[in-house]
């Protein structure tokens, strides 16, 4: 199997307040939405994040309620400034989501925050001065000095 991803896919109670919170509140655009079912975003070349309603994906699994939480899971956005995370952080908490750690220094030496969107995933709002894309697309993480 090759090293890459090319879909995420999260489950979530309430895909209606997920849409809402995304669309509407974040100002993001579907890729795909099936109303009731699942809602994709596309979030980097070749990369989609999915969140299908929570019913809908462990019947898809053949699986228990159990398969449908989340749990040890952080998304990270990655900004070009501490002001910038700061920003984005506070346009998700007015959005509905809910403050997980207010934005601070991090122990790698940048600045980040956690919110959760409504359905409970956690996103990090990071700047990392050692985090560097080429032009390929390759990510270099280097550290802080």
């Amino acid at each position: 199997m090759e090293q890459r991803t090319h879909f995420i896919t999260l489950s979530t109670p309430d895909l209606d307040s997920t849409r809402a919170f995304y669309c509407g509140g974040l100002g993001w655009k579907a890729l795909l939405d099936v109303p009731g079912e699942i809602i994709f975003f596309q979030v980097a070349p070749a990369m989609v994040l999915g969140f299908f309603d929570t019913d809908k994906f462990v019947a898809d699994m053949e699986g228990t309620p159990a398969d449908g939480r989340l749990g040890g899971l952080t998304l990270s956005h990655n900004v070009d400034s501490p002001a910038e995370v700061d920003a984005t952080v506070r346009q998700a908490v007015e959005a509905g989501g809910k403050l997980v750690k207010a934005p601070r220094t991090a122990a790698f030496g940048g600045y980040h925050g956690h919110f959760a969107d409504p359905g409970g995933v956690v996103w990090e709002v990071c700047h990392n001065p050692g985090w560097r894309v080429d032009e390929t697309g390759r990510v270099e993480l280097g550290t802080v000095d």
